[in-house]
This record gives structure tokens, C-alpha cells and sequence, in this order.
């Protein structure tokens, strides 16, 4: 009797093992389906750091269609990369699925509750904008180089890439990404003769994220090829709103 329990009993855990080896397979197959998709989105409808919404709008079934497959994945935080990579991708992407629904428009700002009432259901749940941001993201995670890869559609926001963000890239990725922006005369404006510099807006906004070991000069200095001075005097300049489009 007690043979044929142990043959039960290693006979499930065999069941066992090959279900949660093919679940396994099943997931990193629809992950990495998902980010190869997105990756080709990218390259096909983003250039200089701006979007084709127009041909996008002509032919939305392939956006569609990636944001659709996210609502069979499930990426657990303890996944880091995996899980930032997916959301970020997904922020960017559900961006543009909001624009090109009431496009043309001149500006994000434009659509009523785009950023804090659109719910969009993406990655098996029904949520905002603001909420892939603020409770997935920077809620969970201590780092400010998010508001260099979530772009807003607005030429303010730093650019987007012509790519998809990917868990074995996505820490190359961040940095780049945040090397580019700090570094760009558009994004920071300094007068190095008066000590005077001029920052983003989203700097402002968000100045506990940059603010975390030191003040916004010292991050902006981790980062710069040409350090600002420890006292220079700053200011932030109006954030432009205006639709990140290709010409």
C-alpha cells in the first residue's frame, strides 16, 4: 500500500513539474512575442524621437492587436526587468492608442481625462495613464529614470525610441535614455557664465524623485558630460505640450 502512494505521489509531482514547466514556457513565449512585436511597432511608426500618428491611424489593427495580447500576461514585480520593460512599453504604447482615437489633435492636453480618466485595458487590468506611472511603476520602484522612457506625447517629454524597452536591456536602456536628455541644450539650458540653469518642468513636478541623494544638480551631474556648478541658481522653463508628431 505504502509503494503505491509513493508511485501516486511522485506521479503528481511529475504532473506537477510539467505543468509549471509548460506554464513557464507559455509565459516567456507571450513575453517575448509581445516585446517583439512592440519592438517592430516602434521601428516601423517612430523617427527622431516622433510618431507617425497619421499612418498609425490608417492602420491602427497592429497596435491594437499588440495591446490586446498584453491582457494574457501576467508579470510579476519580482521580475523586475521583465515587469518595468512591459509597462513601460505598455505606457507608451496605450499613449498613442489615445492620441490616434481623437486624432488630429494638437496636444495631449486636448483630450479630456487623458492622462487621469481613460482607462485602458491593457496587462489584465482596466487602468489610467497616470495609474501604469504613478502605482506600477514609480510605486513600486525607487527610480527616477522613468520620466526619461514614459513619454507623454508631448515634445517636452523626452523622446521616444525606435525601439522597444527589453528586460536583458532595459538598465542600458534607462541610462541611456536619461544620458541623452541631461545632456540635451532643449532639455537643460544652462548659462554657465551667470550660474544660471533651467530645467524641465518635470523636475519640478517631480523633484522628490531627483532629489532623493542630494538636490536636482547633483543627480543632473551623475549623469552630465558637462557639470553644472554646485550653485548655480535654478529655474524651470514651460513645459511644451505640443503634439510629439512627425512633421
Amino acid at each position: 500500500m505504502k509503494l503505491i502512494l509513493k508511485k501516486i505521489a511522485m506521479k503528481y509531482k511529475i504532473i506537477t513539474l510539467i505543468v509549471l514547466f509548460m506554464s513557464s514556457l507559455s509565459f516567456a513565449q507571450n513575453t517575448d512575442a509581445f516585446f517583439t512585436s512592440s519592438d517592430a511597432f516602434f521601428k516601423e511608426y517612430v523617427k527622431g524621437g516622433r510618431v507617425n500618428y497619421k499612418a498609425i491611424k490608417n492602420n491602427p489593427a497592429e497596435l491594437e492587436r499588440i495591446l490586446a495580447s498584453t491582457n494574457g500576461i501576467t508579470v510579476d514585480k519580482s521580475d523586475a526587468n521583465t515587469y518595468q520593460a512591459f509597462w513601460v512599453n505598455i505606457y507608451n504604447l496605450s499613449v498613442i492608442k489615445g492620441i490616434i482615437k481623437k486624432y488630429p489633435v494638437k496636444s495631449p492636453l486636448d483630450i479630456k481625462g487623458f492622462f487621469d480618466k481613460t482607462k485602458h485595458a491593457v496587462g489584465g487590468k482596466k487602468i489610467t495613464l497616470n495609474d501604469i506611472e504613478h502605482k506600477l511603476l514609480r510605486g513600486q520602484f525607487n527610480d527616477a529614470r522613468f520620466h526619461f522612457v514614459l513619454v507623454c506625447a508631448g515634445l517636452g517629454c523626452p523622446p521616444i525610441i525606435s525601439e522597444a524597452y527589453l528586460p536583458s536591456t532595459l538598465d542600458k536602456q534607462l541610462d541611456r535614455q536619461t544620458r541623452i536628455a541631461l545632456n540635451s541644450d532643449s532639455f537643460i539650458k544652462v548659462n554657465a557664465r551667470k550660474k544660471r540653469v533651467q530645467l524641465s518642468e518635470i523636475m519640478k513636478w517631480y523633484k522628490e524623485d531627483f532629489t532623493q541623494n542630494g538636490n536636482e544638480i547633483d543627480f543632473i551631474n551623475k549623469y552630465r558630460e558637462e557639470k553644472i556648478a554646485e550653485k548655480s541658481k535654478i529655474s524651470y522653463y514651460p513645459y511644451n505640450w505640443n503634439l510629439n508628431k512627425t512633421n
